[in-house]
């Protein structure tokens, strides 16, 4: 009897039991299936074409060889290679990508690198059907582009908020990877503000979701069925997914999407510095008790960091309330922030922590920033009538000149025209003292005595002189 009644008791809490285990495996692994089915509709497909004109013989990355005009051997190449490009054959470049529907009359939003140098784009909906898109415009710094199909009441996507995720929240992408349409693949959220070496201005979101060619520009959700990111990219060493993968944070694409829709382009924060990471070491010998921060190694001529007093040598720990901690916190801290806008800086300097305030000025064009920061910094000497600059690496081995000296640009009125100096000499030492770069030479040139003649050591034409600057009263 106590047999039989054991078995009842059982059969009676079995259902109690499979509910119970039921619950544990849901709390485990979430079903994505409602997900999916709400959301796949909105995704879309998108397909570029790029038509490539190359000449019909020319064999791709083979230079024609250059030869006098009107020898036989010119003209036979000139025939065979078809290097006047009469007759070039036309190549279509071909890619995939996802995308998602932001709005029902159309607009779609994607990565700029799966739109980039594109002739046509078609976008493949839920239902199979195909229209061309047009750009309404990108950007490449954050690598976020925005269509527009002809139709209406479409279906879309609804926007979250990625400041609010949390490491090992579930999250899943919906795309085409390979051009398998509406593939959903799901994980974790395995960082947050991760920065990559190629990218300063967006902090992506790292996920173990399985990520693969095709699936860039599609949509990454939360378990409430919200847009958090846009897969951008993976990190792999086989052209695969291998565990690592990267989203842009929604929030920082719906910014860019919003000044994509209204201007055409994005405005962004700018300080104009070049830094570099604190280690150990330059913590130390610069009396921090822990490295972090970015060092400042140059400061731009007439940008809002040199406008505002920052000097080569300050460590930037906090900008605009934001800890920094790496040298690549600052670039993303600062283009976040507003245009025109005026926002506190903590700096280290010679030890001592200070408080300064800098009005925030629009980025330049990626050209523009190259030139500029590439450009050797330039100083302006009224005392001397003199415009000086930095001697590069390349330089001072052509020059054969050491670690010192600085190179005259321009001469103007003055006591440098009066002596004699000209445009390429070298100035090497002034009144005694070694020329070390730019900053100390106009220090030099300030405590210099007024109404007497000093010496200046120079280097022109490869050979060492000394020459004689008076000063004015």
């Amino acid at each position: 009897m106590r047999v039989r009644y054991k078995r009842i008791g059982i059969l009676l809490f079995l259902p109690l039991i499979m509910l119970f285990a039921t619950e544990l495996q849901a709390r485990g692994l979430p079903d994505f299936t409602e997900l999916a089915e709400n959301n796949s509709a909105a995704v879309v497909n998108i397909s570029t074409t790029q038509k490539i004109k190359r000449s019909k013989r020319s064999p791709r990355g083979m230079d024609i060889p250059e030869l006098p005009e009107g020898t036989p051997f010119d003209d036979l190449f000139r025939r065979f290679f078809d290097e006047e490009g009469k007759n070039p054959e036309q190549f279509s470049n071909q890619s995939l990508g996802s995308g998602f529907i932001i709005d029902d009359d159309g607009y779609v939003v994607t990565n700029y690198h799966v739109v980039r140098d594109a002739d046509e784009i078609i976008v493949r909906l839920n239902d199979r059907r195909e229209l061309k898109a047009t750009v309404v415009g990108s950007d490449k710094r954050s690598d976020v582009a925005v269509l527009k199909i002809k139709a209406k009441n479409l279906p879309t996507v609804k926007t979250g908020s990625s400041e609010k995720l949390k490491v090992g929240e579930w999250v899943m992408a919906i795309g085409s990877p390979f051009g398998f349409d509406h593939s959903v693949s799901v994980g974790v959220v395995s960082a947050i503000g991760r920065n990559l070496p190629s990218e300063n201005y967006v902090p992506f979101i790292q996920t173990d979701v399985a990520i693969n060619p095709g699936n860039s520009g599609g949509p990454l959700f939360n378990l409430a069925g919200e847009v958090v990111g846009i897969n951008s990219q993976i990190y792999s060493r086989t052209g695969g997914f291998m565990g690592l993968s990267f989203a842009i944070p929604i929030d920082v694409a719906m910014d860019v999407v919003k000044q994509l829709k209204s201007n055409g382009k994005v405005s962004r924060g700018w300080l104009g510095v070049l830094i570099q990471d604190v280690n150990r070491e330059l913590a130390e010998s610069f009396g921090m008790k822990q490295p972090k921060g970015a060092v400042i190694l140059r400061v731009i001529e007439d940008s809002p960091a040199s406008k505002s007093g920052f000097k080569v040598g300050d460590v930037v720990v906090k900008f605009n309330r934001r800890d920094i901690y790496r040298s690549s916190d600052l670039p993303l801290a600062v283009g976040l922030t507003a245009v025109n806008s005026k926002v506190p800086v903590v700096v280290i300097r010679e030890g001592k922590t200070r408080k300064m305030w800098v009005r925030v000025g629009e980025l330049p064009s990626e050209n523009e920033l190259a030139e500029e920061q590439t450009k050797p910094e330039k100083i302006k000497t009224d005392r001397l009538g003199l415009v000086v600059e930095n001697l590069t690496s390349q330089q001072r081995q052509r020059f054969n000149v050491d670690k010192r000296g600085v190179i005259v640009r321009q001469v103007k009125e003055g006591a440098g025209r009066e002596a004699g100096l000209r445009s390429g000499d070298i100035l090497l030492m002034l009144n005694n003292k070694e020329i070390n770069n730019t900053k100390q030479f106009q220090k030099l040139v300030k405590s210099l005595p007024s109404g007497k003649s000093i010496p200046a050591l120079i280097q022109r034409n490869g050979h060492p002189e000394f020459i004689a600057l008076k000063i004015p009263k």
